[in-house]
């Protein structure tokens, strides 16, 4: 049977944007790859800072914006040839916060997503039985990511690697921003060559409809800003390719499963 990469993307676009090279790749050697989207839930009648995300993106009041969303999640998965999970939580501006700066300025007290949250990772790695789990660093320091992170800290993964991946856009457009503190101590740096599907990348990026305006100034400018990343982040890691950088440990069990995976 074929070997699983588990993905897990805190919004309907997270994964494709940070490391959807990357699955893209493992899906060309034959691994069974599966993104899961947490907050992927719609909100009947959103209102205050919940309906100025879908205003902000040029969508009226009475679409369905996260409906719109997974469609084309849906278009995505189908672009690098994933399976795709949505595990149906609601986004931060739909449980209680109210702003854009409210969004990084750390986790409520009154934030609770954190039980079900875990749980519901829980049930999925029982679900998937991944070989390789893929998570956000948290850069950019977005509350849902950190949800997803401080979730995935929870849960011990006796069989399985979890590799941590740069948040973009945030790595792109925050050049100084870190990894959250959250994560375990002691991770090393690896990466993964993508020079070979890199324009199936581009291809499902651009599934995003609804998100390119807003994070990129449109599709060309996206297409120029992951493609030079990509290759940036080649160089940064010595590897003279385009390429897509995780943080990992390195114990002594796993490192056929590190190998593997860089191997393709």
């Amino acid at each position: 049977m074929p070997r699983t990469a588990l993905f897990l993307s805190p919004h309907l676009d997270d994964v494709a944007f940070s490391c959807g090279g990357t699955a893209a790749s493992l899906v060309s050697a034959g691994w069974n790859v599966v993104v899961a989207t947490v907050f992927t839930r719609s909100t009947p009648h959103p209102s205050g800072f919940a309906l100025d995300c879908q205003l902000d993106k040029g969508l009226s009041a009475s679409q369905d914006y996260m409906r719109l969303r997974r469609t084309e999640d849906i278009a995505f998965a189908r672009t690098i040839g994933a399976t795709f999970i949505w595990l149906n939580m609601l986004e931060a501006p739909s449980r209680g916060y109210t702003c854009a700066a409210d969004l990084f300025a750390g986790i409520h007290a009154n934030d609770r997503i954190g039980k079900a949250l875990a749980a519901a990772l829980l049930g999925l790695v029982r679900f998937t039985l991944p070989t390789l789990v893929f998570a956000p660093q948290g850069l950019g320091n977005h509350i849902d990511h950190l949800q997803v992170i401080r979730a995935v800290r929870t849960i011990a993964f006796p069989d399985a690697h979890v590799l941590w991946y740069r948040d973009a856009p945030y790595a792109i457009h925050q050049t100084t921003a870190h990894p959250t503190a959250q994560l375990p101590a002691g991770l090393s740096e690896i990466g993964k060559g993508i020079d070979d599907v890199l324009p199936i990348k581009i291809a499902g990026c651009r599934c995003y409809k609804t998100q390119i305006p807003f994070q990129f100034n449109g599709d060309a400018l996206m297409a120029t800003e992951l493609s030079d990343f990509a290759r940036e982040e080649g160089w940064r890691l010595g590897a003279r390719r385009a390429s897509e950088a995780f943080l990992t440990d390195r114990l002594s069990n796993r490192s056929k499963v590190i190998a593997g995976f860089r191997d393709g």
